[in-house]
């Protein structure tokens, strides 16, 4: 695994809580028309292009719905597929497989659309040095799986929550009184609380840039909603002193022209919360 959120029981906390939602007080309608020592086998069928993801997923859930079940894995994450691959077979007690197709394909499919997207914004700005990043614009209760997508696709992760990295957005900037006033009182609470994490500062203009450089005492600079021209400028300003992260409404339209801006980072809220999923189907043969 690639990132400290995704552990043994990180994931198999997220799937009982996903199953319990599914399940209830039992999935009546395999339980009533299946018999019990009923075994079957599926397949796991690709409708349409991409990058997939979730296959190491889909085993865990199989095996914690049903450590009997046997699955082969045909396909694995991160590879180009295409309308009509055969991406994973799972065997075994049938009531167990069709228990767990619905959270298999619902995780599998998001998971899936994240990864192509992310692949693609990443061919976009290809040959420049900016990477892509997630944020935190992700679905209540699966932003593990989200991020998990983002890394399959290529993207990189930005901090899991707020917990773990410092963010002084517009809103924290208006309400401390200024760049500096917010700067400053984060380094005094990080000194108080005994705690070490990185700081980035959101800016809105040169000014702030200005003055996020005088303060200084930060890791990263975002540059927020600016135009290419602006973000240029503020590039050079910087100068490679802290990293500098564009952020606010960049689009596939747009990203290369900021990539090629200078940029060491670009946030896309869109690679989690605008996607398309990709069409899969669990299917017995």
């Amino acid at each position: 695994m690639k990132a400290s959120y995704l552990t043994e029981k990180s994931i198999a906390e997220f799937i009982s809580r996903a199953l319990a939602e599914d399940i209830g007080d039992g999935d009546h309608s395999s339980l009533a028309s299946i018999p019990n020592d009923a075994q079957n086998q599926a397949r796991l069928l690709v409708k349409g292009d991409g990058i997939l993801a979730g296959v190491e997923l889909a085993g865990y859930i199989f095996n914690q719905v049903d450590p009997d079940l046997q699955v082969e894995v045909l396909l694995q994450d991160g590879a180009k597929v295409k309308h009509g691959d055969v991406a994973l077979t799972v065997k075994g007690k049938a009531q167990s497989i069709l228990t767990a197709e619905r959270l298999v394909l619902n995780c599998m499919q998001r998971m899936s659309g994240i990864a192509t997207y992310t692949h693609y914004l990443n061919t976009l700005i290809a040959g420049t040095k900016a990477k892509l990043l997630d944020t935190r614009k992700t679905t209540p209760n699966f932003r593990i799986m989200e991020k998990w997508a983002v890394l399959i696709g290529g993207g990189v992760n930005h901090r899991f929550g707020l917990f773990d990295m410092i963010i002084l957005k517009d809103n924290h900037v208006d309400y401390a009184g200024g760049i500096r006033e917010a700067i400053e009182a984060t380094q005094r609470y990080l000194q108080e609380k005994g705690k070490d994490l990185r700081i980035e500062v959101e800016t809105r203009n040169l000014e702030e840039v200005r003055e996020a450089l005088e303060t200084g005492g930060i890791h990263r600079i975002m540059l927020d909603n600016m135009t290419p021209e602006m973000m240029r400028e503020a590039v050079a300003l910087i100068g490679g002193r802290f990293e500098t992260e564009a952020s606010g409404g960049i689009t596939e339209a747009t990203i290369a022209e900021v990539a090629r801006c200078g940029v060491d980072f670009i946030s896309v809220g869109a690679l989690t919360h605008s996607i398309k999923s990709m069409d899969l189907s669990l299917k017995a043969y």
